[in-house]
């Protein structure tokens, strides 16, 4: 009765193990897993609270201080003729000498400060709404980079195994071609010199395969480092799909958004208006400060000596101000520092837009060549094809030596290996102008995972 139920068992785990891992898979792994995108998940939540924070410096703050002492005293004649002493300028008021006098003190304080006018305070606040939307756009663009990162890792995966596909094909036609040329040289319809080029051409052929195997391996373990697991196999592009042009078909319109909806450009734009915030806080140190303050005192004294024993309760409130006069240069020199750095970041803003424009640019003509690269190398395929089947037929009638069919294998394998490479490239560059425009989301992989399949 065990017996079937382990053979279910065993085949439901082969099946789960031969079913690829696509790309939607393998991005939420990456959300689940990469340490790069955990960090600057746990940044935003971070400088979510700098509102809070910003707007304290606003509001009341209460306060309660206390204290509870006890004092041992031991009273002697001395300094007669005192008033605290009685009618014989001897013994203290309350007590004979030799006596020990104890007093125990228990004060509280309840203190409370309202501003009501401290500038650098408000600017505070100002610049603690835009420190949390820098937060938040730094999270944004963390969230586009780790989809660029998880496609670009695993096309780079698929690239290697098509590369190590490739050449190990080669290498099979060129044992091939090299057992021929042995037979043809042993029964002399052939000279030696085919042999060695047939043995030249496997031998390279086998350096290759090392290298692709490396490579290979290589780019597992960078698609490892994101996604925290080795990875499984994974779902490869389909033969012959289609690659569709990027949608608005005008280059002007992908720069126009890079420069106003990159993520890069809005922080920079936000730290502008920070920059321009800590001038106007930092010209506060000459300004006056006003704020309302409050307190209730408490005390309770209680001992031997009757006259000190009882209970004080004192209440007050006020208006509290200062004003700054001079304070060794170092408000003015503060001021000019801030309008260096307003400076500095009005520059970095112009240079993000200038790189998001260039990005945008690059990644459209990336696309585009991309495509009529895909579309050339398709027709070089089937000429490459040809070519090889056209020499194989000729090598069998004597009108073709065999290293215009190894010439003709090698071109016909490296004709299939950059067809692959061009349709993963313009893949990831049609991500990179959506990331440069601002506008790259997990959505925007679905499209691609439908191209692919199991394998």
């Amino acid at each position: 009765m065990q017996k079937p139920l382990i053979a279910v068992l065993l085949a439901s785990a082969f099946s789960l193990q031969a079913q690829a891992a696509d790309l939607l898979q393998v991005y939420r792994q990456a959300l689940a897993n990469d340490a790069t995108y955990a960090s600057a998940r746990a940044s935003a939540v971070a400088g979510r609270e700098r509102i809070t924070q910003g707007r304290s410096g606003l509001l009341p703050t209460v306060g309660i201080n206390g204290s509870w002492t006890r004092a041992n005293t031991d009273v002697s004649p001395f300094n007669e003729g005192s008033p605290l002493f009685g009618d014989d300028g001897v013994t203290p008021v309350g007590t004979v000498p030799g006596q020990k006098v104890t007093l125990r003190t228990n004060e509280v304080t309840i203190a409370l400060q309202q501003p009501l006018f401290r500038w650098d305070r408000w600017e505070t606040y100002q610049q603690s709404k835009l420190q949390q939307a820098i937060a938040e756009a730094q999270f944004a663009q963390a969230q586009q980079d780790l989809v660029l990162r998880v496609a670009q890792a695993y096309f780079d995966v698929l690239s290697a195994q098509d590369t190590l596909e490739s050449t190990r094909a080669q290498k099979e036609a060129t044992t091939e071609q090299l057992a021929s040329a042995k037979r043809n040289f042993e029964v002399g319809t052939q000279t030696i010199t085919d042999t060695h080029e047939a043995q030249a051409a496997y031998d390279l052929v086998v350096s290759q395969e090392l290298a692709a195997v490396n490579d290979l391996e290589n780019k597992k373990t960078a698609l490892q480092a994101i996604i925290g697991t080795a990875p499984a196999t994974l779902a490869t592009l389909r033969t012959g799909v289609t690659l569709s042009a990027p949608q608005p078909v005008n280059v002007d319109q992908w720069v126009s958004a890079a420069e106003n909806q990159n993520y890069a450009v809005a922080v920079a734009q936000l730290s502008l208006e920070s920059a321009k915030r800590d001038i106007s806080k930092n010209r506060a140190g000459h300004y006056p400060t006003l704020d309302l303050v409050a307190s209730s005192l408490h005390r309770d004294v209680g001992g031997q000596v009757q006259s000190q024993s009882g209970r004080t309760t004192n209440n007050a409130i006020g208006v509290q101000y200062s004003i700054p006069i001079f304070s060794g240069y170092a408000v003015t020199s503060r001021v000019r520092e801030s309008i260096a750095l307003e400076d500095k970041a009005r520059n970095d803003l112009e240079a993000n837009r200038r790189n998001a424009a260039l990005t945008a640019r690059q990644s459209f003509l990336g696309v585009n060549t991309g495509l009529a690269q895909v579309k050339a190398l398709e027709a070089a395929e089937v000429s490459s094809n040809s070519a090889l089947e056209s020499n194989k037929l000729g090598y069998q009638v004597g009108v073709r030596i065999n290293i215009d069919v190894l010439n003709a294998q090698r071109q016909l394998y490296q004709t299939r290996t950059d067809l692959a490479k061009a349709r993963y490239n313009t893949i990831i560059a049609g991500l990179r102008l959506k990331a440069a425009a601002g506008s790259l989301r997990e959505e925007d992989l679905m499209p691609i995972n439908a191209l692919l399949q199991q394998p």
